[in-house]
């Protein structure tokens, strides 16, 4: 596998945790354009992208009046 092969497959990756965390900030947080960046930027190593989506998975849906 040679770095350009790495880089799209992690900048995939990236771009898929990004837009779920999104989608799921919008549920669970007041901010749900931070979780996404938030997500983004953790998901440079997907270990830590994976594990921040569990924990937004996780986390109890916020209520909107």
């Amino acid at each position: 596998m040679d770095i350009i092969e790495i880089g799209v497959s992690v900048g995939t990756i990236m771009v898929i945790v990004g837009v779920a965390s999104y989608l799921l900030g919008k549920r669970k947080t007041d901010a749900p354009i931070r979780a996404g960046l938030i997500g983004f930027a953790f998901s440079i190593i997907p270990a830590l992208g994976i594990v921040y989506l569990v924990y937004l998975f996780a986390k109890q849906d916020i209520e909107k009046t």
